[in-house]
């Protein structure tokens, strides 16, 4: 187990560093790297919402318990990746009136969404903030969730399908659908009883 939360974080820039390893060693272009950044910040968003329902599903998992304890790791790397994501895209573009001049894409603007409601999260995900904000703090982090479905949006329209990106966010889908069911459920359970 990585106890400590620098060796938490070096287990979590292992992509970024094979990333760029290859980008600087093998002379890519940016648009090389654009889609695989983008990809793992989207599969670092799903373990981060995933970690709760799973924990859920199998409360006695030791592993799941020190998961669940670290991810607001996993989110803020999420959006460090994003960050990546984002530049490589800017490498790509070149210029500011090119990106401009695509902006009105669906492709292009859930992206630009996606990346800006994960900013207040993961400025957030420390101490201090929870401290600070209370009650707040959590509804602040839900922005993670309507991030995710427009990371999956964006992954769909910019790769021009449907399959690979439902195969990333199925087991999210399948692990929030099994936690609003135990909602539900339990609230049938506590009405009938009273």
């Amino acid at each position: 187990m990585i106890e400590r939360k620098p060796l938490l974080w070096a287990v979590l820039a292992v992509p970024a560093a094979w990333l760029l390893a290859r980008f600087f060693a093998e002379g890519l272009w940016p648009d090389d790297m654009v889609a695989p950044s983008g990809e793992w910040a989207a599969r670092l968003i799903i373990v981060a919402l995933a970690l709760t329902p799973l924990s859920l599903l199998l409360p006695r998992s030791g592993l799941l318990i020190w998961l669940v304890r670290r991810r607001r790791s996993f989110g803020v790397a999420a959006f460090c990746y994003a960050l990546l994501h984002l530049a490589f895209y800017v490498g790509e573009m070149e210029t500011v009136s090119n990106m401009l001049a695509e902006l009105g894409s669906p492709g292009i603007w859930t992206g630009w969404l996606a990346l800006l409601l994960l900013l207040p999260p993961a400025l957030t995900s420390n101490d201090a903030s929870m401290r600070m904000l209370k009650a707040g703090w959590k509804r602040l982090q839900r922005l993670a969730y309507p991030a995710a479905l427009l990371t999956l949006v964006h992954w769909i329209l910019v790769h021009d399908s449907i399959g690979e990106a439902l195969v990333q966010f199925a087991p999210l889908a399948f692990l929030e659908a099994y936690r609003i069911a135990r909602l539900v459920g339990f609230g049938r359970s506590a009405g009938s009883t009273a």
